[in-house]
């Protein structure tokens, strides 16, 4: 099968690298055109690895054109609205409309919960939960308007779904968006839009693959590393791998946003090798 999304547009964010670029290269290799958006800079409170480059998001850029698909990118950071919108804005206007919406972009810092500092707290809520409701609100009045239904599809977690130690603030805004996806996918409903929550397990990008996850699953550990981690990355799945890869996720994604997924909405949508099993 091919040409799953041909003909539809996907708005993206968190494109230039990791889970958001595996997402947008996945659509356009079945058809979809792409609006890319990434922050291409550091948030200071995350300390534990770098975040997205323009360098990367251009990298992205090629990868789609490559495969004979339009693709507007532009630099834009998701806790601000103004600029979120001048962004997606541009991308309909070269694009025409949008039918996918994929809320990736995310950021992760760790500590116990009460160790946080107040803007390591914040920095994650703004971006992790405000950052999702700043993308579909974005989207959401051209999706009515155009009248063609949609997809919206936002990247919870594991942590979504269960308490992980040493990222509280990061659980809290995943499962905050999982409220969120089902308010929006009763709201959107009449309008043939769906909205569902994807929940990744480990997944192996550089938000993950740091000194500080190794840590938070390795705590006993003076100096965790990688090879340390595996054997506990393991231990808690029931599938015998220790991490997925941004591919599986974005087959989901695909999966999800396409009309084979016309009744599914309202769902929390695990891809995570057996960690939620209970």
């Amino acid at each position: 099968m091919s040409g799953r999304v041909e003909g539809k547009v996907a708005f993206v964010t968190g494109a230039a690298r990791g889970q958001g670029r595996s997402h947008a290269v996945r659509l356009a290799e079945e058809g979809a055109d792409i609006i890319a958006v990434d922050i291409c800079g550091n948030i200071e409170t995350v300390t534990a690895y770098s975040l997205g480059t323009d360098r990367e998001l251009q990298e992205t850029v090629a990868q789609v054109e490559a495969l004979g698909r339009r693709i507007v990118a532009v630099k834009a950071d998701v806790r601000d609205l103004a600029g979120l919108q001048k962004a997606f804005d541009s991308g309909i206007e070269q694009l025409g409309h949008v039918d996918i919406v994929v809320a990736n972009a995310g950021i992760v810092s760790f500590g116990r919960s009460w160790e946080l500092t107040a803007q390591q707290w914040q920095d994650v809520i703004d971006v992790n939960l405000t950052g999702v409701f700043n993308t579909a609100k974005v989207a959401i009045p051209s999706m009515i308007d155009a009248g063609r239904g949609g997809s919206i599809l936002f990247t919870s977690s594991t942590g979504g779904l269960k308490g992980l130690q040493g990222m509280g603030h990061y659980v809290a805004a995943k499962h905050a968006i999982v409220g969120l996806m089902r308010t929006m996918a009763n709201e959107l409903g009449p309008y043939n839009i769906r909205v569902n929550t994807i929940h990744p397990g480990s997944v192996d990008t550089p938000m993950f693959q740091n000194p500080g996850t190794y840590a938070m699953f390795s705590p006993e550990e003076p100096e965790p590393t990688v090879d340390t981690t595996i054997p506990k990355l393991m231990s808690q799945h029931t599938l015998p791998i220790p991490w997925v890869v941004p591919a599986d996720i974005s087959n989901a994604v695909l999966f999800l946003g396409s009309d084979e997924a016309r009744y599914i909405t309202g769902v929390t949508f695990p891809v995570d090798a057996g960690a939620c099993v209970t």
